[in-house]
């Protein structure tokens, strides 16, 4: 149990951790080409340790630049995991995986999208298993489209992991892939003949043809911080009184900065300030200082671009004047936790106003929150927005399982401390 009491403001400046859903790309990336490709600012965090873990006992060559690095079997955790790490990964190209059981961990990401890279291999069987968390989070948006392309796909009940891939031929002209499967089944795409596919988002059909490929080239790849966790501080920020801080490098690419919106629709100001591109990645610096806020809707088009950020927008709703309603997101539900129950008993027991919905949440804005004791449930953003929470409350909070946070984020504790004791 870890207490976070009612804080002063939060000041200074700091580089939020390396983007993680760009360190698992980068990594499959690396590891489907042919030779060398060093990856700045790789994510030292638990996540991401997995998509080490796994492309190495698919055969790729991983190892760290000028230092130790934790996801590195054999090496040793530094004092600074966290902190962005260089590594160096030679590939196996995209026919080169060598059959291996993959522990993904607690990595959603790792298990939706490496199957498509195995499926299509000649020949080869590969089995995908998790933690608790990931036995419980369906597979079948990422099986579907790939068994309609020919993969050879089987699960627990049809839709649970283990997830057991046997490499066969695929056939990916004319698959309609749906959004939420659609990177999955693009990997998959480099090794299927014809020219594919299509997907749709939730709110306005789209379309991208994608070309088979017969290798990848190996290069450099930057990774810039990560907007899902410099989220928690732009939201502690705005909450705490007298806070001043300042977020670098940030990743701003518009598909993630949906919370960025959805706060200004709120009453916050927070300036961006462009700082060119990082690893072809559009990044900024971000300020952030108090503001009051106001309810919203949130919905439709806009889920996608912040659905990891739903929960911070749930605990700004409790603050603000008014009533918040979050729909169309039953993706939530669907997470390391089922984030819409969670979110809402975590702050419905320190004291806010929260009704679940079946895809969703309705907020009602009482000005604050009284304190009290939450469960992470093992969910990373879970304990972080528990922690958030107690610096904003009136009485604080205790936080069951804080360390789900170094899933994404292993110093994050230290990071919120520098804010709140910066140097002189």
């Amino acid at each position: 149990m870890t207490r976070f009491d009612p804080s002063g403001p939060l000041r200074g400046s700091l580089r939020p951790p390396s983007d993680k859903s760009i360190s698992h790309r980068a990594a499959l990336i690396a590891a489907m080409g042919e030779g060398e490709t060093v990856v700045e600012g790789y994510l030292d965090a638990a996540d991401t340790r997995s998509t080490l873990a796994a492309v190495r006992a698919l055969g790729a060559e991983v190892t760290a630049a000028g230092s130790t690095f934790s996801a590195i079997p054999g090496e040793s955790r530094p004092s600074d995991a966290g902190a962005p790490a260089a590594l160096r990964i030679r590939g196996v190209g995209l026919r080169g995986p060598r059959p291996a059981q993959i522990d993904v961990g607690n990595a959603g990401t790792l298990l939706r999208l490496l199957p498509g890279w195995l499926a299509g291999q000649d020949g080869g069987s590969w089995t995908l298993d998790g933690d608790d968390s990931i036995r419980q989070r369906p597979v079948d948006r990422i099986a579907v489209p790939l068994r309609q392309m020919g993969a050879q796909l089987s699960c627990r009940e049809e839709r649970l992991p283990p997830l057991e891939v046997e490499g066969s031929p695929l056939q990916a002209a004319g698959a309609d892939v749906e959004r939420h499967a659609g990177e999955g089944a693009g990997m998959s795409a480099e090794n299927a003949p014809g020219d594919r596919s299509r997907g749709h988002d939730d709110a306005r059909p789209t379309e991208i043809v994608l070309h088979p490929a017969t290798r990848l080239e190996p290069g450099e790849i930057a990774v810039p911080a990560d907007i899902s966790s410099a989220a928690f501080f732009v939201v502690a920020a705005l909450l705490v009184s007298g806070s001043e801080v300042t977020l670098d490098d940030v990743g701003i690419n518009p598909t993630r900065t949906g919370l960025l919106a959805i706060l200004e629709r709120m009453g916050a100001g927070v300036e961006i300030e462009p700082l060119g591109e990082r690893g072809g990645e559009p990044t900024g610096r971000l300020r952030v200082r108090p503001a009051p806020l106001r309810g919203t809707e949130v919905g439709g088009a806009e889920i996608p671009l912040a659905i990891d950020e739903l929960p911070l927008v749930a605990l700004a709703a409790c603050f603000a004047e008014g009533t918040t309603t979050i729909r169309d997101a039953a993706e939530l539900r669907r997470k390391e936790s089922d984030r819409i129950e969670t979110v809402t008993t975590a702050l419905t027991a320190l004291g806010g106003e929260v009704e679940a919905t079946e895809d969703g949440m309705v907020i009602a804005g009482t000005g604050g929150l009284r304190g009290g004791a939450i469960d992470s449930h093992g969910d990373h953003r879970i304990a972080m927005l528990g922690a958030v929470a107690g610096l904003a409350s009136s009485e604080g909070v205790e936080v069951h399982g804080m360390d789900a946070a170094a899933v994404s984020y292993p110093g994050f504790e230290s990071d919120l401390v520098a804010l709140l004791n910066p140097r002189a």
